[in-house]
């Protein structure tokens, strides 16, 4: 396999191969600041709707616009480490804008995968992926499994020794 982590303009190269390989290619997206079960349970199923998994990140920019200006806890560096040791992953790339619309519309997965905290027609590049008769998917969402409920959940628990 070739490098895991890939520049998104070498990714649009691998994708036009797998392809003409026939090759099914699942993809999603997040910040993934702090990896949790969550994300696991995420990442393992959407591996399971294809051949291929691609996962683009938020850059550090995006995150803090996104998520505010504590985050992310992870540069983004040290995020796609963790990510590049998931086996599910076969491809990690990153974006700067706050949605991953550009890199949607140039991969054209034919799954696109969000977590069951979005609802499908909230899903950024749901028109896009269709239209080139790819598909949609939610997970199932894992209850008080995300990064801000551990986030939430550290404050407190350092709060209350104090």
């Amino acid at each position: 396999m070739d490098k895991k982590i890939q520049k998104p303009e070498n990714l649009v190269k691998i994708r036009r191969q797998l392809k003409l390989e026939g090759k099914k290619v699942v993809f999603t997206n997040g910040c993934f600041d702090i990896l949790h079960c969550g994300h696991i349970h995420l990442f393992r199923e959407a591996k399971k709707r294809g051949d291929i998994f691609i996962v683009a990140v938020n850059d550090d920019a995006s995150v803090k616009k996104i998520k505010g200006a504590s985050r992310p806890i992870f540069p983004l560096e040290e995020r796609l480490e963790v990510l590049e040791a998931i086996e599910e992953i076969n491809y990690l790339t990153f974006f700067s804008g706050e949605t991953p619309q550009e890199i949607v519309a140039l991969l054209l997965p034919d799954v696109l995968v969000k977590g069951g905290d979005w609802k499908p027609e909230e899903v950024v590049g749901k028109k896009e992926v269709e239209g080139a008769e790819g598909k949609v998917e939610i997970i199932p969402y894992l209850k008080g499994k995300s990064s801000s409920d551990i986030i939430d959940r550290i404050i407190h628990s350092v709060k209350s020794e104090e």
